[in-house]
């Protein structure tokens, strides 16, 4: 059995879990961005204490390395760094975008097997981060920056019925009047990490701990 600790702090709300073969057992959640950092040191002491494990058991520990809040994702990957390099453990990266539509997948199942899912993270103005995924969470657009404007996923939309979703899709909602478009609420959740991360892991797909650093998709600018 496997033991992955995971951490996303990549945005508004952040979670902290453990889970057993991707199967989550326990899991804190903070809403306050701000506070990040001290929450999760104490988030690892209660999880562990819940799974009535020590930080010793743990396998992996798998961190969402965005894109995100610049400061978000500085906390969650140095977090993750350094118990891996603690415990001499593997480090799992796995992208916020990608997560989130796994969340989208497994909350609309049934009824939406003919949507791609795009994930939209707020970056300020007009801009998100945004990426568009199918079902099967192959990529059909790359995770990038992207200030909308009234162009924006023309092609695609004409061609497929997309479910718009994050921080960054009420502002896309306001603008966007296409037949093709969904808006919907998707929480980022700590099972669809967990699930994400627990792949890597039977793979072995880790990551180097010297040369790992978060995926910003653009130039330093703090979003916190």
């Amino acid at each position: 059995m496997s033991l992955i600790l995971n951490i996303d702090t990549a945005s508004e709300n952040a979670h902290a879990s453990i889970a057993a073969d991707g199967h989550v057992l326990c899991a804190l959640q903070n809403e306050s961005q701000k506070d990040h950092a001290a929450f999760l040191q104490t988030a690892i002491a209660q999880l562990t204490k819940a799974a009535n494990i020590k930080l010793k058991d743990i396998h992996a520990v798998a961190v969402t390395a965005g894109p995100g809040s610049y400061t978000g994702l500085r906390v969650g990957m140095a977090s993750a760094k350094g118990l891996c390099f603690a415990l001499k453990i593997p480090l799992i990266t796995v992208s916020t975008l990608e997560v989130m539509a796994l969340s989208a997948s497994h909350q609309f199942a049934q009824g939406y097997e003919n949507i791609l899912f795009c994930p939209m993270m707020d970056a300020r103005r007009m801009e998100v981060f945004t990426a568009i995924y199918n079902h099967d969470l192959s990529i059909c657009l790359q995770p990038c920056a992207m200030i909308l404007d009234e162009f924006s996923f023309e092609k695609e939309l004409s061609e497929n019925k997309l479910m718009f979703f994050g921080s960054g899709a009420a502002k896309w909602e306001k603008r966007c009047n296409h037949k093709n478009a969904l808006f919907k609420q998707v929480p980022l959740s700590p099972s669809s990490l967990g699930q994400s991360a627990f792949s890597r892991f039977s793979e072995k797909k880790f990551t180097e701990l010297a040369y790992s650093e978060p995926s910003y998709l653009k130039e330093f600018q703090s979003f916190t």
